[in-house]
């Protein structure tokens, strides 16, 4: 269960809206609209002012965006969230907007392989610094962090599952003053909460388990309302990732199901991470809920994880001859997936974290779907026997 959120506390929040004047609509309406218009210029002026929060143009506000916005800053246990056209532009504005040219951020290893891009292309033309650490030393963590602008963290990291202690590195982040963000794409707020932790901003890949359903890519941001309201003045204008009306209604909608799914996908996956371990052909399986303990604050395990095989398998025969497992990138949605790790390494035109940090050739990243599990782990089988 979600840290500080009853099953009753929870069920409000996925089903709260704030309903204005829709006729008492149990789902908010999509405001499909690039601007509104004012009652006359005594409104348009106070608006222009700022006296009054409302509605002027979509890619600044929109009342289906700000519905969305407030379920997942509620969600998170934050005073304020802000919607992005995907998950990279909800990630480049927030750091882009706490750091200038001579900054420096910290990151953790094995973040997401965009933003370790974003990381070594924009920022780097920008004069920004960037120094990689392990997120599971604390005393190089602390070491780093003084003089720095921005820790940003990811935990599980990408491909490899790597869980660290996020509010401890809160922690050090604010003891050092240095503002703190994480990447909470794959745990979701179900399972857990940063800024109950100690984070300042929660960054989510929303195409991911908010959506759930692979039909729409978006981002979102929650953090205190003075730092969302700095990426409103600073980024969020002019870099011009805005989330569309119709992408914010189909979030909302799929907040709805978040903890009926990611109870799902956590109790699927680990029976499957489970069942590769006993097997020969397997040498490690890289999924946080086989650890004795879960790090504090992370209180359950979503349908992301990878495996590594031992020498002898044909991994083109497993990945041709799966049925119910696509290949294919994302991760989120019903449907179950895999990225086999040789085909990442074949990605050498641009930076790569894999690259940077090590990933095995023989691994194999999987998301869990909710085909169902036998079927699943049936087609594995399959599969491994090809290849074997």
């Amino acid at each position: 269960m979600t840290d500080g959120l009853d099953p009753f506390e929870l069920a409000s929040l996925i089903t709260a809206h704030d309903d204005g004047n829709y006729a008492e609509a149990v789902v908010p309406p999509i405001f499909q609209t690039s601007l509104f218009t004012f009652s006359d210029y005594d409104d348009m002026i106070s608006s222009y002012r700022g006296e009054k929060v409302r509605p002027i143009y979509t890619r600044g506000l929109n009342p289906t965006v700000r519905a969305f916005e407030q379920m997942l800053a509620k969600l998170e246990g934050a005073e304020d969230a802000l919607g992005f056209a995907s998950g990279m532009s909800a990630i480049s504005s927030a750091v882009l907007s706490f750091v200038e040219p001579g900054d420096r951020i910290v990151a953790v290893k094995h973040v997401y392989p965009d933003a370790f891009r974003l990381f070594g292309t924009i920022l780097k033309r920008m004069k920004v610094e960037v120094t990689y650490v392990d997120g599971r030393d604390e005393e190089a963590v602390a070491k780093a962090l003084p003089g720095a602008k921005v820790f940003y963290m990811e935990s599980p990291t990408s491909w490899v599952m790597e869980t660290h202690d996020v509010g401890a590195l809160a922690a050090l982040a604010k003891k050092h003053g240095v503002v703190s963000m994480i990447d909470n794409s794959w745990a979701s707020p179900f399972f857990q909460r940063p800024i109950t932790l100690g984070v300042d901003l929660v960054i989510h890949s929303a195409s991911k388990y908010l959506g759930g359903h692979s039909d729409v890519v978006a981002g979102v941001v929650a953090g205190s309302k003075d730092m969302i309201a700095r990426l409103k003045a600073e980024t969020y204008p002019y870099l011009g990732g805005k989330l569309s009306p119709f992408d914010a209604w189909l979030l909302i909608r799929g907040l709805r199901t978040l903890p009926i799914r990611m109870k799902a996908h956590q109790a699927a996956a680990l029976d499957i991470a489970r069942r590769l371990q006993e097997l020969d052909i397997v040498e490690q399986v890289c999924h946080p809920g086989l650890a004795n303990r879960l790090p504090a604050g992370l209180n359950g395990t979503s349908g992301l994880f990878s495996f590594i095989f031992r020498e002898g398998v044909d991994i083109r025969a497993f990945a041709d001859h799966l049925k119910l497992f696509k290949l294919g990138v994302s991760w989120g949605g019903h449907e179950s997936l895999i990225v086999p790790g040789e085909v990442v390494l074949q990605q050498k035109a641009q930076p790569n974290s894999a690259h940077a940090f090590g990933i095995h050739a023989r691994s194999v990243r999987l998301h869990v779907g909710l085909e169902g599990t036998e079927a699943l782990w049936s087609d594995l089988q399959e599969a491994i026997a090809v290849a074997t």
